[in-house]
């Protein structure tokens, strides 16, 4: 095996490379300037900026520096999304109490999964991370009174049709939206989409921890659950957003337990994604990885899932999950399960031949010969 694995970086653009340098140096920021490359295009840096939503954390980190030597139309739009950033989150906050409140005076347990308060714990300022929504995690049998509540507190659920009520296996959360607090709160009852293997809502409630934010008690993810939910949550999305990968990077630096962490990737079986993680953030952020971690980064797997992530980093556009990357993901375990739940009917199959209710069950012999019809014919159809 060889040791000496590296990503190729001699299609990323200067602006991109800056940017690594700018999170590189997160620390010591007098050093930036030295690193800006000559004729650097300074738009599309802004746009990539955007784009890997990490314009709070760049900002901080300019308005440190020499910024004479950054054009002002630069530093003010990015202080202009900063400050736009900073009141969305503090409207975030204000919310998360609010439900964590509601919640726990009717008798349902949750915990918050991303938002505020992991901006806090990893940060300590919620105005230097981005959160577009709210992530809770709750017990299944909590749903129907979940919704409830929610619909009573003013949210509207986002329809999602399914065929045979298959949805709470097939997916793993469901959302919901208030039109007039302009808030998103995804409702998880896992934190990945089945068949991966995780920590049931139980063992996460035990290891939970209290959040330091706000004033009526909000509960988040233990270190090493939150930790391994993140690198699980990056690699389904192909890590497109550098985001994702700064959160990796603060949470070894701020210190974790290696042993702890070690055990759950042997437990969960996030060989190839830890491994995927680590490349990532070791050569792309200088992220420091523990000598047992760095074991991880010598899987052909792992090494060839950090490549193909480098490419969807670079794109600068929305992940569209491509099969073949997302099957790689996959333990030999998984993949079979995988297989298997393909044969199950989705409410695509009742757009393409629609049958009555009392002989719904037809759909799993004619499953096959519907994927078909599709392909033969090209059709397109909703995937939900």
């Amino acid at each position: 095996m060889n040791n000496d694995f590296s990503l190729d970086l001699a299609s990323v653009s200067k602006e991109l490379k800056f940017i690594f340098e700018i999170l590189k140096m997160r620390n010591d920021s007098s050093k930036v300037l030295e690193k800006i490359p000559t004729d650097i295009n300074w738009v599309h840096f802004l746009e990539l900026v955007k784009h890997h939503r990490l314009y709070p954390l760049i900002y901080s980190i300019l308005k440190k520096s020499n910024v004479k030597l950054i054009p002002s139309y630069i530093i003010q739009s990015l202080y202009r999304e900063y400050k736009a950033n900073t009141f969305q989150m503090l409207h975030l906050s204000a919310e998360m109490e609010q439900i964590s409140k509601l919640f726990t005076e009717n008798k349902i347990r949750l915990l918050f999964l991303k938002g505020p308060v992991i901006a806090h714990e990893l940060y300590g300022d919620i105005s230097l991370r981005t959160s577009k929504d709210l992530d809770i995690i709750i017990q299944m049998s909590d749903l129907k009174k979940t919704e409830e509540l929610l619909l009573s507190f003013g949210y509207e659920r986002e329809e999602n049709p399914t065929l045979l009520r298959e949805w709470k296996w097939r997916h793993h959360h469901v959302t919901y939206f208030h039109p007039q607090r302009k808030i998103q709160i995804e409702i998880h009852w896992r934190l990945n989409p089945f068949p991966s293997k995780e920590p049931s809502f139980n063992k996460l409630w035990d290891g939970k921890r209290l959040s330091m934010l706000t004033t009526y008690p909000v509960y988040f993810l233990g270190e090493e659950d939150l930790f391994l939910y993140l690198i699980s949550h990056g690699s389904r999305h192909g890590w497109f957003r550098l985001r994702w990968l700064t959160d990796i990077d603060q949470m070894i630096r701020n210190g974790l337990c290696m042993k702890r962490i070690i055990l759950l990737i042997n437990k969960y079986q996030y060989h190839r994604i830890g491994g995927q993680a680590f490349i990532l953030a070791s050569q792309l952020l200088y992220t420091p990885i523990d000598e047992k971690l760095s074991k991880l980064t010598l899987g052909q797997y792992s090494r060839k899932l950090a490549s193909e992530s480098l490419s969807f980093i670079k794109e600068m556009s929305d992940f569209q999950s491509p099969k073949k990357y997302m099957q790689s993901l996959k333990t030999n375990q998984q993949k079979v399960l995988s297989l298997l739940i393909s044969f199950y009917p989705r409410y695509m199959d009742s757009l393409t031949l629609r049958l009555p209710k009392p002989i719904h069950f037809l759909y799993f012999p004619l499953r096959p010969f519907l994927l078909i019809w599709r392909k033969m014919r090209k059709v397109v159809l909703p995937s939900r």
